[in-house]
């Protein structure tokens, strides 16, 4: 459920990644003669509705499979798509992507921003809309932006941060003619720029590591957007945001938006029943025929950059080997994951061969090789090399068994059943695998980012900025300790490099060619393990304007509503 290619990962999400130039978003991801690659997909599913056409007032009630703590999206445990989904109503964005990921500025944040020059240095200039203010009555002005890079720029370890990508790069940032305008030098070149500075969080929070890691733990104390937050119910899990009328903007057509969160298992039933309008089903065959059965309702579909796979912690005792994270990828058939996942959901069953970019993009290749492949024969073959003899059943090394944790979020039955696929394809090449659900509340902050996992799976939602979003999750710690997003912990120089040539590159071709070596070296590591390219399914009331399945286009929550 987790990030932005907004110089931060990609968000996270339990159950439910973007182009260098443009986005394939024209019918359905590639595949193989005879796979079912012709399926038509969309680029975007939200029933797009003229503001004259939908209603004023009224309460959405949505469905969220998370609770989120942290709400700074900068830190590492906010990184959460959850998080994502209810600040963007709250928090500036500078930047907005249409469905094909063309990138424009937020006019109501920005008026412009352009490079004012090249050489010797990269130079940006954003001119800040004049109208715009935190809630707290101050304008939002260069020193917001300078508080974001000083936290963000990866100096600090006190500041907990998800990713530098980016903020790393830049020299300074100062004021420009006046307090409005922003100057942003970069000290080596970056070419997602427009990925930076969103969301953008008042200086108040980037100050001190303090008030970035704490003020807005179980706290949103200051928004600046259509929606205003009210409050919190712990009680009743819900999370309740108004209609702000201080905003400069069009005014928001709902009154509120109440987000209510249970496990995901749940949400189609209350869905059902007629107690959500909205809610995110994910790829789930059940609960997409349910809520296509339900009356006055509809699943909204489409490709979007969000990818499903497996994460193995390197970290690990028993994973450290590399031949033994090779083995268990090999041993991995993703073909038969991705038919059992996907079997019932009208999309493909491709699998993805790419780190960085989904099928539908331009820039994918697949650069799996021989890695890619569901090898058993080899696959032991490895692990007899790094000293895993069969014994029994299971592979024993100094007479400990290779047991295996994979740890999954309860309620999450797509999660649940990829676990039991894979315990028992690893069976048959004498890994045992020993299935361990934890609360959904607790999956990601408690096992997923302190690594107190030996495999675990989610999806990535991605960005229109591949290369940044995807950068911190492959990037190697700096001490071997500190690791940020990446959840694998595994990492190399020669990786690094080739993100690092990616992000500096202001040519998109350069930069697809560099992202593509880092993805070769990514297989040969084994951290990530994409599985298939994730359809979008967003299960809504037949009268729902402007919202379901986004793809790469960024809702404006201020247009939705309900026509009738």
């Amino acid at each position: 459920m987790r990030a932005t290619r907004l110089a931060t990962a990609m968000i996270m999400a339990m159950a439910v990644a973007g182009p260098l130039a443009g986005c394939g978003g024209q019918g359905g991801p590639g595949g193989a003669p005879g796979d079912d690659g012709g399926l038509a997909v969309k680029a975007f599913d939200v029933n797009p509705q003229p503001r004259d056409r939908v209603k004023d007032g009224g309460t959405l009630r949505w469905g969220v499979n998370e609770f989120p703590a942290q709400w700074n999206r900068n830190h590492v445990d906010g990184n959460l798509a959850v998080a994502a989904m209810i600040t963007n109503a709250l928090l500036p964005s500078p930047f907005l992507s249409d469905e094909t990921a063309e990138i424009t500025p937020n006019p109501d944040y920005l008026v412009s921003a352009e490079v004012t020059r090249r050489e010797p240095k990269q130079v940006i200039t954003y001119r800040l809309n004049p109208e715009a203010k935190w809630s707290d009555g101050k304008p939002i002005t260069w020193v917001d932006y300078e508080a974001q890079w000083r936290a963000l720029k990866g100096e600090d370890p006190a500041f907990h941060i998800v990713s530098s990508t980016g903020y790393q790069d830049i020299e300074k940032v100062a004021r420009g003619r006046d307090d409005h305008e922003v100057v942003v030098t970069f000290a080596r070149p970056f070419g997602d720029w427009q990925s930076l500075f969103g969301p953008l969080l008042p200086a108040s929070a980037n100050r001190t590591p303090e008030a970035f890691n704490t003020a807005w733990l179980n706290r949103i104390p200051v928004t600046a957007g259509p929606f205003a937050f009210k409050a919190f119910d712990q009680t009743a899990k819900t999370i309740t945001l108004v209609r702000d009328e201080r905003w400069w903007g069009e005014r928001a057509k709902l009154d509120q938006i109440v987000y209510r969160a249970s496990e995901q298992d749940s949400l189609i039933g209350a869905f059902g029943n007629g107690e959500l309008d909205i809610a995110d089903i994910g790829p789930s065959a059940p609960d997409y025929a349910r809520a296509r059965s339900t009356p006055n309702s509809q699943v909204r579909q489409a490709a979007g950059p969000d990818f499903r796979h497996f994460t193995f912690n390197g970290s690990s005792d028993l994973l450290r080997d590399v031949r033994v994270r090779r083995a268990l990828q090999l041993g991995v058939n993703r073909q038969a994951i991705a038919q059992s996942d996907l079997q019932g959901l009208d999309w493909p069953t491709t699998p993805l061969n790419n780190h960085f970019f989904m099928n539908t993009q331009d820039g994918y290749q697949d650069n799996a090789g021989d890695l890619g492949a569901h090898d058993p024969a080899r696959a032991g073959k490895l692990l007899e090399e790094a000293g895993w003899k069969l014994a029994g059943a299971v592979r024993q090394k100094d007479g400990k068994p290779l047991d295996l944790r994979f740890v999954v979020p309860s309620g999450v039955q797509v999660s649940k059943s990829e676990a039991e696929l894979a315990q028992t394809m690893l069976g048959q090449i004498g890994v045992k695998v020993t299935i361990q659900a934890v609360p959904s509340a607790d999956f990601f902050t408690k096992y997923v980012i302190p690594g107190n996992f030996d495999i675990t799976a989610f999806s990535y939602i991605g960005t229109p900025f591949p290369v940044s979003s995807s950068y911190g999750i492959y990037a190697d710690s700096p001490d071997g300790k500190t690791w940020n997003a990446n959840f694998g912990r595994t990492g190399s120089k020669a990786i690094d490099d080739a993100m690092n040539k990616a992000a500096q590159s202001l040519d998109p071709a350069r930069a697809r060619e560099a992202v593509n070596e880092a993805d070769r070296l990514i297989w040969q590591e084994v951290n990530v393990l994409p599985l298939y390219q994730r359809p979008q399914n967003v299960a809504v009331r037949a009268t729902l304007a402007n919202v379901g399945a986004r793809g790469f286009y960024n809702l404006r929550y201020e247009d939705i509503g309900f026509t009738a």
